[in-house]
């Protein structure tokens, strides 16, 4: 196990989904899961996201329309609502659907552009003043 790989994991994974998002995801782990958690904080978070190449901006943006392209729309809403930590703007956003559309088809990008418009509508109404 790689300790110093899953703790700076866990700090990028805290700074883009927020400490709220960690935490909840965190107590909801079982002995069932608990390999697969740790997987995806050393793997995703531990080497990917806190890689020094590509800003938190561009690795929001590339993540969403990956995720877009696959149908993880659960997931899109996710990243979406992190971009309030990443800085990826629905602009960013919304060219990102545009390439969804022309390299991964017209329905993936649809479905997702009313996954991200409602999360997008969420925030804001939990957020009215941002």
């Amino acid at each position: 196990m790689n300790d110093d790989r899953y703790n700076e994991g866990m700090k990028t994974r805290r700074s883009v989904l927020g400490d709220a998002h960690v935490d909840r995801a965190s107590q909801s782990i079982t002995e069932f899961d608990a390999d697969f958690q740790r997987f995806i904080t050393e793997g995703a978070w531990g080497s990917v996201w806190s890689r020094p190449g590509l800003s938190k901006r561009e690795r929001s943006i590339i993540t969403i329309a990956l995720l877009a392209s696959l149908g993880h729309y659960e997931e899109v809403a996710m990243h979406i609502r992190a971009t309030r930590n990443t800085g990826a703007t629905p602009e960013d956003i919304s060219e990102a659907m545009l390439h969804v559309a022309v390299y991964a088809g017209v329905p993936a990008a649809n479905a997702a552009i009313k996954v991200i418009k409602q999360t997008y509508a969420e925030l804001e109404a939990d957020n009215p003043n941002e």
